[in-house]
């Protein structure tokens, strides 16, 4: 595929930013993923819920690119980049943040955080980031190695919204945190979303994605099987329930 993808051109104001549709996807010959589909817009946070394997953290990597084989329809801002590479999605403006997180522990804070490339306009200063992270301001020159793991998972947030991308997909940012750093990776959450953000977020802990979410997508064996608004949960806490075991 030539660099200079043809694409098609941007949806109509007051389309989804990212509309999935009959996503599947394959490792290998497993196939994980089942006709995903999903929408949303632009300034949403919307979390991906799930018990451990129903396909969530492999819909942010179909996402991106990122199986082995994937089919069916991933427009974002009416671009269709089913058939585009990983580095040809990230240019379109979506970023990644893996579970792993990613940090190179050779290098300091703000080496890490210059590290990837500015795709757009709009992005965060490193000033403006490190505003919104004081704690990796006091630890600017540290080493990767020498980070605590929320310190770490801020790191690898802070460094995707230098680079001008729209859309951020975080998968399980609160994972293996302790509760006063979940507490402070929400509120960032709230505060990138009120910069203008949007956010697909892959969570486990149910009761740190209602703090943060606009709507809840609900996946079981690789399909979306429900979507519950956040001003509806208490409505629909037994079907949830039943879906996740909270």
């Amino acid at each position: 595929m030539a660099e200079s993808m043809a694409l098609d051109r941007p949806a109509a104001t007051g389309a989804p930013m990212l509309a999935v549709q009959g996503l599947e996807a394959w490792y290998g010959e497993s196939h994980i993923l089942h006709g995903v589909g999903l929408e949303i817009r632009q300034g949403e946070v919307v979390t991906l819920l799930g018990r451990n394997g129903a396909g969530k953290t492999t819909t942010l990597r179909a996402i991106m690119g990122l199986t082995g084989r994937r089919a069916g329809s991933v427009r974002f801002e009416g671009r269709e980049l089913i058939a585009a590479r990983p580095d040809q999605i990230a240019r379109q403006g979506i970023a990644y943040c893996p579970e792993e997180r990613g940090i190179f522990a050779s290098l300091d804070v703000t080496e890490n955080l210059m590290l990837p490339p500015v795709i757009a306009p709009g992005g965060l200063s490193l000033d403006e980031i490190y505003t919104l992270f004081p704690n990796l301001k006091e630890r600017a020159r540290s080493q990767g190695t020498k980070l605590s793991g929320g310190e770490q998972q801020m790191l690898a947030i802070a460094r995707i919204l230098r680079t001008g991308a729209r859309l951020l997909l975080l998968d399980e940012p609160s994972e293996g945190l302790a509760p006063v750093i979940v507490q402070q990776i929400g509120a960032m959450i709230r505060e990138i979303k009120q910069r203008g953000f949007t956010v697909l977020l892959v969570e486990q802990n149910f009761r740190f994605a209602q703090t943060v979410a606009d709507r809840h997508y609900v996946m079981e064996h690789g399909q979306v099987v429900d979507m519950v608004e956040n001003g509806e949960l208490a409505a629909s806490m037994d079907r949830l329930h039943e879906y996740l075991g909270v």
